[in-house]
């Protein structure tokens, strides 16, 4: 039997990518490190944190007074950043921890990927995940950020992203969606067909746009601006989650995120800030923010969804010039696998 967990249930540690000047970050590499140490920082409070760099030393000396005891590192040859990606993602086999290790080509071969695409391998390799078993999945294209679960049995996903056809081209959505069940052990699909982000590299990956958040409720991206490029999409998503139910037919709880306020990259081309892409952990979530005046609501929303939590924000303006966000450089991993 085959369970795929949710992001809410007990994790054991958090994954890290870290960057190095041969990353697309190259150009803003200290306002990215001071980014990524923001983050190691409030995940190493609470939780062990594992980062796969190319020089343990020199991580090191960038995470200053910030590293500590949770803190292990993973040497590896690294292209980019994204974790959620190129990381493993958890599904427990008859109660047992098992690392699915999928291709990860570069959101449908538009960045070189072959060394983040090693990582999974590397990472179980080097010892860190002695609980786990291990899957290879290289068969299969599919990045972290593309799915979300309940941990009861529904996936939430998009059309736009699954049915690339530079991800699994020979296969119909029938295909895929009978591959997702049978992987995942999940009993039902729902499928976004509208909803996507001006500057999204990914095609449209879920963790962008919408999340659940419990096994009744979804939060989302909601634009009210008429005049915004994203309202028509946005608004078409909307309806379809309000016709979304849950395993036993009733219709979610939906939440709506604010949308935040326009952001640009030098070129003066509008890049996907969203505050969808957070993370949850055990006691936080760390949420991105990105200097702004929708902050504050993002903040406030993301308390009102999770009472019990302490809602961490991180600027992550840096993070969103090259198309990514919070979310995206993190992978978790549930309870029994570190």
């Amino acid at each position: 039997m085959k369970r795929f967990p949710a992001e809410w249930e007990r994790q054991a540690c958090v994954q890290l990518t870290w960057p190095h000047r041969e990353t697309d970050f190259a150009d803003v590499y200290d306002r990215a490190v001071a980014c990524f140490v923001n983050i190691a920082r409030e995940i190493s409070k609470r939780e062990k944190l594992i980062i796969v760099c190319k020089s343990k030393q020199n991580t090191i000396d960038e995470l200053g007074e910030v590293m500590n005891g949770n803190i292990s590192f993973v040497e590896a040859d690294t292209n980019d950043v994204w974790a959620r990606d190129h990381g493993a993602i958890t599904v427990f086999e008859d109660g047992k921890p098992v690392l699915y290790d999928f291709t990860f080509n570069g959101w449908g071969q538009k960045f070189p990927a072959e060394k983040d695409n090693a990582i999974t391998l590397q990472l179980y390799q080097s010892g860190v995940f002695k609980s786990a078993e291990y899957r290879d999945m290289s068969h299969f294209v599919l990045e972290g950020g593309s799915i979300e679960t309940d941990g009861r049995g529904v996936l939430l996903t998009t059309e736009s992203c699954l049915l690339s056809k530079y991800r699994n081209p020979s296969l119909s959505k029938s295909d895929i969606e009978q591959f997702l069940t049978a992987t995942f052990g999940v009993q039902k699909v729902l499928w976004l067909s509208h909803g996507e982000l001006a500057g999204d590299d990914t095609d449209g990956h879920i963790d962008t746009l919408a999340r659940l958040v419990s096994e009744d409720t979804i939060a989302y991206v909601e634009c009210g601006d008429a005049n915004d490029v994203h309202y028509h999409e946005l608004q078409a998503m909307k309806r379809e989650l309000e016709a979304f139910t849950t395993l036993d037919g009733r219709p979610y709880n939906l939440v709506p995120l604010p949308m935040a306020t326009p952001a640009f990259d030098a070129d003066g081309k509008r890049i996907p800030a969203t505050y969808a892409n957070f993370l949850i952990m055990n006691d936080a979530v760390l949420l991105p923010v990105y200097n702004c005046e929708t902050d504050a609501q993002a903040i406030n929303t993301l308390q009102k969804i999770f009472p019990d939590k302490e809602i961490v924000p991180i600027d992550c303006s840096v993070l969103i010039l090259q198309h990514g966000s919070l979310h995206c450089v993190t992978m978790q991993y549930p309870e029994g696998v570190f």
